[in-house]
């Protein structure tokens, strides 16, 4: 019996010793140039591969764009955006899975896809989102003709739920909660609620006094009428040579007067009935508007966006690391 034990343990020597050199041999063998590079190759596209699928259905890095945010986000914070909020994209724009059913909530910070983006085709929209993705935000190769960034997807804040109707009035915001009969300002119905008092207005409210006056001549320079009231001339002085903040505010007021200089405008007078409405929000659609009110591209100029547009929520803020952290 003791030699069959020595014969089976000079055969397993043999036997690992022989495996332990031919592993040792492939070993060196692979260590060329030709294996180290497919080595990292191979390192790279999965680590590429599993970035893609982590922004795609987990969570994904956004760059602030623009400063509609102002001063809830600056331009150029870069911060993290769940995807699983309100459900996962199969692919960038494409159809939801893994939908939790959870609504869109009142002062959530949401990403959504441009309604105004003017698109390149499918493919392009879809390569440069994985582009995007796949760097990490570091990479956009979706660019205006002036060379910018196109803004295919925009941050604001979830101002307006189903029900809401919103009107606009000289940068303040009046909305008439579903169920309620009367409007109030959005500020004393977030103070009363305990919403962020993020939002703001951050041109001086005498700014509108000058843009009311410079929305009327312009009207009047739109039906060749040279003549204008002095106190007008007078009241444009005070911001002649700045830039227009509120447009919104600029078209209302000049629909508006347009309809007194000519009431059979029927489609000044269509503009202007659109305006004193106001916005109203209905089932399944949120209209989002930035926290700086006087210089956002929102809500105001391309209504209601479906939930089934919105993308994802923003958690927080990454960098910069000194102001790194959630979002009020």
């Amino acid at each position: 019996m003791e030699r069959v034990y020595a014969f089976l343990e000079r055969k397993t020597e043999r036997y690992l010793t022989r495996r332990k050199a031919e592993k040792q041999a492939a070993r060196e063998k692979e260590r060329t140039l030709k294996g180290e590079v497919l080595s990292w190759v191979d390192a790279f596209v999965f680590a590429i591969i599993a970035v893609l699928l982590i922004n795609q259905y987990l969570f994904q890095l956004f760059v602030i764009p623009s400063p509609s945010m102002v001063d809830t986000i600056e331009v150029g914070d870069r911060v993290v955006v769940s995807k699983l909020a309100y459900g996962s994209e199969v692919y960038p724009a494409g159809p939801k899975i893994l939908d939790t059913g959870k609504d869109v909530q009142r002062d959530d910070v949401i990403t959504f896809y441009n309604p105004e983006y003017e698109s390149r085709g499918p493919v392009f929209d879809v390569l440069s989102q994985i582009v995007y993705m796949g760097t990490l935000s570091l990479v956009n190769i979706d660019r205006n003709s002036d060379g910018t960034v196109a803004e295919r997807l925009f941050v604001k804040r979830a101002a307006g739920l189903p029900g809401d109707q919103v009107l606009f009035v000289d940068g303040d915001v009046m909305i008439r909660p579903a169920g309620y009969g009367d409007f109030v300002s959005e500020m004393d119905w977030r103070e009363a609620n305990g919403l962020s008092l993020a939002p703001q207005r951050l041109l001086d409210e005498d700014y509108y006094t000058g843009l009311d006056a410079f929305s009327r001549l312009y009207a009047l320079q739109e039906r060749g009428i040279t003549s204008a009231p002095n106190h007008l001339v007078k009241d444009y002085g005070t911001i002649q040579g700045t830039n227009v903040g509120d447009m919104y505010a600029f078209e209302k007021d000049r629909s508006l007067y347009s309809t007194l200089i000519d009431p059979s405008d029927t489609e000044a007078r269509s503009q202007a009935s659109v305006y004193r409405a106001g916005i109203y929000v209905p089932e399944n659609y949120v209209l989002p508007l930035g926290d700086n009110r006087d210089n956002s591209r929102d809500g105001r100029y391309f209504g209601p966006v479906s939930e089934e547009e919105i993308n994802g929520r923003v958690l927080f803020r990454f960098w910069p690391i000194t102001r790194a952290g959630g979002l009020e």
